[in-house]
């Protein structure tokens, strides 16, 4: 069996707190409650109304105050809430030239809450989802298929992402099409899902997988969409090294093995 490279060190997650989405998630429903209550403060007239006004948008911004278990247990809820926000803004973010910049607002906030909610009792049946456009164009290897190829190649972050699977044994999917990955992620009921993607596959993926906590990092995209994408592999793994229980004992090597990485 050839040696397998030991990644770099992935160092600690990243500070994602997502503060634009966070000021508009939970200050616009404060907002409109402070108003309503003035009003109801001010006017007789119409006052039941107000306050009941007051009292639906303090109920519209208490889910983004719940974190830890409270979050998962509640989270399906949570997030249905959460990314009707962030789709409701898209429109008009994607007018002002921002339309990447709320998205990654809206995954900040998520990843921040998901890190929140592992931080004392860590996932330990977690899935890594990455799209096969990480592979590089003039590369013929079926990584869909059989990584054999990529054992020790490291020309693309397919094999880095493979010798830390291996030597940590996580389990992992590289998949072409959004509907498959979530199709991948219901039928292995994970703990927790990782996710690799572009910005607009990361939202819907967290809209349409409610149910599942998902801590999401996006890729780069040097040569434009689907072509050569790239990501941040220390980010995975000090994901994966926070977020999710240790399986490998020390010293402990696995062999290549296809089951469970392609």
């Amino acid at each position: 069996m050839k040696e397998l490279r030991v990644p770099a060190l992935s160092g600690p997650l990243p500070d994602e707190r997502g503060l634009a989405f966070l000021l508009v998630r939970r200050g616009v429903p404060l907002a409109l409650a402070g108003i309503s209550f003035l009003a109801a403060a001010l006017h007789a007239a119409g006052r039941g109304w107000w306050m009941l006004a007051g009292v639906g948008a303090l109920a519209a911004a208490w889910p983004s105050f719940l974190r830890g278990q409270a979050f998962l247990r509640n989270r399906a809820a949570i997030m249905r809430q959460d990314s009707l926000w962030a789709n409701a803004l898209v429109p008009l973010a994607r007018r002002l030239g921002l339309e990447d910049a709320w998205i990654l607002a809206f995954c900040g906030y998520n990843n921040e809450r998901v890190r929140q909610a592992f931080a004392g009792r860590r996932a330990k049946r977690a899935l890594i989802l990455l799209p096969h456009c990480i592979q590089m164009s003039r590369c013929k290897a079926g990584i869909l298929d059989d990584l054999q190829a990529c054992y020790d190649c490291g020309l693309c972050p397919v094999g880095d992402y493979m010798n830390a699977a291996l030597l940590n044994r996580w389990e992992g999917r590289i998949t072409n099409r959004s509907h498959k990955a979530y199709r991948e992620a219901r039928e292995y009921r994970p703990d927790l899902v990782v996710a690799v993607s572009c910005t607009d596959r990361l939202l819907k993926g967290l809209t349409k997988m409610p149910e599942i906590p998902c801590y999401v990092i996006p890729l780069i995209l040097p040569h434009g969409m689907c072509v050569d994408t790239d990501f941040s592999v220390p980010h995975l793994f000090a994901a994966m090294e926070t977020l999710v229980e240790a399986r490998r004992p020390p010293g402990d090597v696995q062999p290549l093995r296809r089951e469970g990485i392609a």
